[in-house]
């Protein structure tokens, strides 16, 4: 239930972020899911895509400096308190969340999480009968 999301450093420029994507489109790569945080000297572009191996290799050839990392994607309702009964469970089983990002579409929410241990994480999301989603399953979105 893991899938892999990239990361990739990027100088904090105008037009960075526009080269990744035509980069991935000219690859016939979809991102399905992307969040970007930055600080005064550089963003870090975290993104889920349709086929992560050609998406690494296209990105290193290009001299983009990225790595891959394993996340969760939880499949919950878009309601209020929904991601909060989550978050019960993953704080009562003491795992702590290094980032998480979400989208959603009408009723129902995906939620990205990287915790800092993934696999007790999804044994308390299992556990607790919580829906997690498959790579594949997310590029349906």
């Amino acid at each position: 239930m893991f899938i892999k999301q990239l990361s990739i450093f990027l100088e904090n420029r105008r037009g960075r972020f526009t080269e990744v994507a035509r980069l991935l489109g000219k690859e016939n790569i979809n991102m399905t899911a992307f969040t970007v945080s930055e600080n005064s000297d550089f963003g870090i572009l975290r993104l889920i895509v349709s086929d992560t191996e050609k998406a690494l290799q296209a990105l290193r050839d290009n001299k983009y400096a990225v790595s891959e990392a394993d996340v969760i994607c939880l499949h919950c309702p878009n309601q209020p308190g929904a991601l909060a009964r989550v978050m019960d469970l993953i704080t009562a089983a003491e795992i702590f969340i290094e980032y998480m990002y979400a989208f959603s579409e009408g009723a129902s929410a995906h939620v990205i999480i990287r915790p800092d241990d993934i696999e007790k994480c999804v044994a308390v999301l299992k556990d607790n009968k919580l829906e997690l989603l498959a790579a594949s399953a997310l590029y349906r979105f």
